[in-house]
């Protein structure tokens, strides 16, 4: 997003120097022949000069709560040691795919440590945590009906 971004009017040396790189980016996107992926989770922010120049844009939507579910039941390998995880309950957390992933990756890691199967409280666990990241209040709704109680 910081390469990408849209060019501004000139007020100080840190804009034109700014504006002379999206110029440069414009350029050589302009050149290249081969396949570049492009990535932004801020379409809006781009520079529209970009835009005209790519061929194809997909957008992937924030995912509704079934798409949520449909993620979480996908998110670990069949290999990975899960107990009572609850893809529905999970999908109440209203959080984007890459946040799922992180989510995911986080619990895993806790129950690894301990030597045991990723539990919900895992899960709670490093929800809590990227929740704090994102600096959003984990709501009661999100985590209402989670048993939880005598997990580690």
């Amino acid at each position: 997003d910081a390469l990408f971004g849209k060019r501004t009017e000139v007020k100080d040396s840190h804009d034109r120097y700014a504006n002379i790189e999206v110029s440069y980016l414009l350029q050589k996107m302009e050149s290249y022949r081969g396949l570049a992926l492009l990535t932004s989770n801020l379409k809006s922010a781009l520079d529209e000069a970009f835009l005209r120049r790519l061929r194809f844009v997909v957008e992937f939507p924030f995912p509704d709560v079934a798409a949520r579910a449909e993620i979480w039941r996908r998110i670990y390998p069949r290999t990975t040691p899960t107990e009572g995880l609850d893809p529905e309950r999970l999908a109440r957390l209203n959080v984007s795919g890459g946040n799922i992933r992180n989510i995911a990756l986080g619990a895993a890691f806790r129950a690894a440590e301990a030597n045991r199967a990723v539990t919900m409280t895992d899960l709670l666990h490093a929800a809590r945590f990227e929740y704090l990241k994102l600096e959003r209040p984990l709501g009661e709704a999100e985590i209402r009906g989670w048993d939880v109680g005598g997990a580690p």
